[in-house]
């Protein structure tokens, strides 16, 4: 049996992502990241609560667990280096520039989204913690008495998720992209 081959019936298909589209996706999902993250850090700030319980006072605010500070700072990071990065994003929209560039952004991408899951993923333990509690270690869940405070930690977590899928979206893209440079 003979076979033929034909080097000029290849076709070539296109990015279903065309440059317009991914300039498009990429300055949507980095305004929404920051916003998002700066709306988390906000929230995770005005989370406090003073109550008086068995005649004691008490306090719950977010400073009480580094794993709520570590969350916060790392959505301040998010939220400045997101603004920033929009600077090299533009300077991609030009057709001279270099293709390497996509490479760094899929990295700067790939580093936030870490940094985003570590400091969601803590928080998100602590945060269990706090509302069923461990009766193992004896630790009583604090949102029967805290509510207020709670509610303004579940919210600051579920928009720092929200930061997380911008970011996610955002080093799927950018590796869809990179992976189209020629070697």
């Amino acid at each position: 049996m003979e076979t033929e081959t034909n080097n000029s019936a290849v076709i070539k298909i296109p990015s279903p992502i065309t440059h317009l589209s991914f300039m498009a996706s990429q300055i949507w999902l980095r305004i929404v990241a920051a916003a998002t993250s700066i709306a988390a850090v906000c929230l995770m700030l005005h989370s406090r609560q003073s109550k008086v319980l068995f005649g004691t006072p008490m306090d719950a605010r977010y400073t009480y667990s580094p794993a709520f500070k570590f969350f916060m700072f790392m959505n301040v990071v998010a939220c400045a280096l997101s603004v920033l990065s929009l600077l090299p994003v533009f300077t991609l929209a030009r057709k001279f520039s270099n293709s390497i560039n996509y490479f760094y952004l899929f990295l700067h991408d790939l580093i936030l989204l870490i940094l985003l899951a570590v400091g969601s993923g803590a928080a998100t333990a602590f945060a269990q913690v706090g509302k069923f509690g461990n009766s193992h270690a004896g630790w009583m869940p604090i949102c029967d008495n805290f509510g207020k405070f709670c509610h303004k930690l579940s919210s600051s977590l579920i928009l720092g998720y929200i930061t997380l899928l911008c970011y996610l979206l955002l080093a799927i893209i950018s590796a869809n992209k990179a992976r189209q440079i020629p070697v």
